[in-house]
């Protein structure tokens, strides 16, 4: 990966929201030292479907080099299915505790939602949302060296051996305890920078 980062997508987990602690540290980071960068972090729809469409929609332009995304939990699974479509080859892809089965997984979260940063906002995630994410599970991980996932070990609601497995064989930043929401961003937020070439 030799080219500069112009575009940058962030994808915010399950229930979460561009207001996560994550993203919006990572997006005052960039205000102050790379303002030039484009930057998009969207609040994604329920549906898994609809999400991709309002993805594809919005980086239709981007460039094929010189962009990247990342993505945290169910983020990071539809970050690899962004980085794994035709022309994206060259993308690379942070992730941050990634949901790596996630129609599995959520499941047990059919029904009523609330928002986690506007716990008076409700959703619906249904059985359908469970088949959109199972018809976008993508077939191969491809180019495993331009992925970097930071994988807590003390992830309370993945498992760390079953993100391990899925990215094994690219950088990845395997990180003793921690927590799910990668409570301790500010110390890894470094190597994200270095790995994507925004900081020396």
């Amino acid at each position: 990966m030799s080219e500069a980062i112009t575009h940058l997508l962030y994808l915010h987990g399950f229930r979460s929201s561009p207001l996560s602690f994550k993203a919006q540290r990572l997006h005052h980071w960039l205000q102050a030292n790379r303002p030039e960068l484009t930057w998009w972090c969207p609040q994604l729809p329920p549906s898994p479907w609809a999400a991709m469409a309002l993805l594809q929609q919005g980086i239709a332009g981007w460039p094929a080099h010189g962009s990247a995304v990342l993505g945290s939990s169910l983020g990071g699974f539809y970050a690899t299915v962004v980085a794994e479509a035709p022309g994206r080859e060259h993308w690379p892809v942070v992730l941050m505790n990634p949901a790596v089965e996630p129609a599995r997984d959520l499941v047990a979260h059919i029904g009523e939602q609330t928002a986690f940063h506007a716990p008076q906002e409700h959703f619906f995630f249904s059985a359908e949302h469970v088949d959109e994410l199972r018809a976008l599970q993508p077939p191969a991980i491809t180019g495993r060296e331009r992925y970097l996932p930071f994988i807590a070990k003390g992830d309370e609601v993945l498992s760390w051996q079953e993100m391990s497995t899925r990215y094994a064989g690219s950088p990845m930043h395997l990180i003793e305890g921690s927590d799910h929401a990668l409570s301790d961003f500010e110390d890894h937020l470094p190597h994200l920078l270095r790995f994507l070439k925004l900081c020396d």
